[in-house]
């Protein structure tokens, strides 16, 4: 269950066009907090806040260089939502085949009656 929660708090934490942006910019490699926000319109303890919201999922971590705090993208946090993303592509194409083998099969029945 405790691998649920951790994958909620991702999930979450990637649910804010903001935050995504700061995962895929800090997957070319570290950056600093002022680096991150400065393509956004917003203040810095607005942005600050984006940022502690990765932190807590996991997603990101901070280190304090001086007056620099410098961010990291945890790359094996990822890993839950690949993994749930791979589990919910298994159901749904076990889904779809026993749909696909069903409409086959009631083809193959009306097939038959026709011919009778």
């Amino acid at each position: 269950m405790a691998k649920h929660g951790a994958l909620d708090d991702v999930l979450v934490a990637l649910a804010d066009p903001t935050r995504r942006a700061v995962i895929r910019r800090l997957g070319e490699g570290p950056a600093s907090v002022s680096e991150l926000a400065r393509p956004f319109a917003i203040t810095l303890p607005s942005f600050l806040k984006h940022v502690r919201m990765l932190e807590s999922s996991g997603l990101v971590r901070t280190a304090k260089s001086g007056r620099v705090r410098m961010c990291t993208l945890d790359r094996e946090r990822l890993s839950l939502v690949d993994g749930w993303l791979d589990e919910q592509r298994r159901v749904w194409d076990e889904r779809t085949d026993r749909l696909a083998a069903f409409v086959a099969g009631s083809a193959e029945i009306l097939e038959s009656k026709e011919q009778s």
